[in-house]
């Protein structure tokens, strides 16, 4: 249980209610070992991407058994017939369950109350019972790397919202490109989730590939400005006085 929980990003008290409420299937049994696949893994975050648009729990345990007995609901098909493009997420993050300490030394000296508390605001980090989850590995990995560089978190933070802010326009052309031109009412839902599941890759590559270029120009800019004053008043005024003296010798 504690795999699927962190596979899912959930606590395994989450894990537990959602199995009391009948809304996550009974796993397989063998004598004292329960075994959970991948059907209970897309059923948590089926779950988790109903809540996240807004449906109860008690409605989202009708559509579920709605969509499990075959009856023809349209809001069930309508919701659950997305079911792959729901339970895919376009992000591959994997949390990363951390003690305090463990935490603290990934950033050394920077774990401040205030930067705890803005980590959480950002759902970064979760506290669970004694522990703590990061939401992504590669996210811990990138900003521990950054503070390690002598970047303050507190700065890394700040640079994350404002990073955030940016990419939830992003995601917004996106959403809407695919809303405008694949969610038509007379598609069939499975030929819908088909399709976002395949445009799934591009759209990363896409943003990736236009962040790699807006990189290079801007962070091109800044070094050539840093290099041209460094020049001025360093290692290129060295560079002329070396020719100076030669013409002068």
């Amino acid at each position: 249980m504690t795999e699927l929980a962190e596979a899912a990003g959930v606590t395994v008290r989450t894990v537990r209610f959602y199995r009391e409420r009948a809304l996550l299937p009974p796993p397989r049994r063998e004598g004292r070992i329960a075994w959970y696949n991948e059907h209970h893994l897309a059923r948590l975050r089926t779950i988790g991407a109903l809540l996240a648009r807004g449906h109860t729990l008690g409605g989202i345990t009708e559509l579920l058994t709605a969509f499990e007995k075959g009856r023809d609901s349209h809001s069930a098909a309508g919701l659950l017939g997305l079911e792959p493009a729901l339970t895919t997420p376009f992000s591959e993050e994997v949390p990363v369950r951390l003690t305090p300490e463990e935490l603290a030394a990934h950033y050394p000296g920077e774990v401040t109350p205030e930067n705890l508390s803005d980590s959480i605001d950002l759902g970064y980090v979760a506290v669970d019972g004694d522990e703590l989850v990061h939401t992504s590995r590669r996210l811990l990995d990138a900003s521990a790397a950054l503070v390690r560089e002598g970047i303050p978190l507190a700065d890394v933070l700040d640079g994350a919202r404002r990073v955030r802010t940016q990419v939830e326009a992003i995601a917004a052309v996106f959403a809407d490109v695919l809303s405008a031109h694949l969610l038509a009412e007379d598609r069939d839902p499975e030929d819908v989730a088909a399709s976002v599941d395949h445009l799934r890759p591009y759209a990363k590559h896409i943003v990736d590939a236009e962040l790699s270029m807006a990189l290079d120009r801007r962070v091109r800019s800044r070094l050539d400005a840093w290099l041209a004053e460094h020049g001025e008043n360093g290692g290129g005024v060295g560079g002329e006085n070396g020719g100076e003296d030669q013409d002068a010798g």
